[in-house]
């Protein structure tokens, strides 16, 4: 006879800590963190920059780092593309489709609990 087992919940919080958001330089400045629909590369390279010199004066920018990689998120964090991520073996593994809308309440949530 089988046994019926009860499924394994899987967590759905970050996985590290989030105090450092509330220091964050980049609160309200989502806009430059998070790519709007349909971005053309010629934007994301200066929406980029531009958010990477808000992640350098940054006082949370290695707890950042260590969230966007353990949390495998999308978007600039910490001072790191998405791309920036995956090649130093950090990935994001939301599917491209669908990740405008996981990207935008990652941001809202983000934003809530920095506030």
């Amino acid at each position: 006879m089988l046994e019926i087992m009860e499924p394994v919940e899987t967590p759905t919080g970050p996985v590290s800590s989030t105090e450092w958001m509330d220091v964050a330089a980049c609160a309200g400045h989502s806009d430059l963190f998070f790519a709007p629909f349909a971005e053309r590369p010629e934007a994301r390279v200066r929406r980029e920059a531009a958010a990477r010199v808000i992640c350098q004066g940054c006082v949370g920018l290695s707890a950042c780092r260590a969230y966007a990689r353990g949390n495998r998120e999308l978007g600039f964090w910490g001072g790191e593309s998405e791309s920036e991520r995956a090649e130093a073996g950090f990935p994001p593994t939301t599917p491209i489709i669908g990740r405008k809308r996981v990207a935008e309440q990652r941001a809202r949530d983000a934003m809530a609990n920095a506030s």
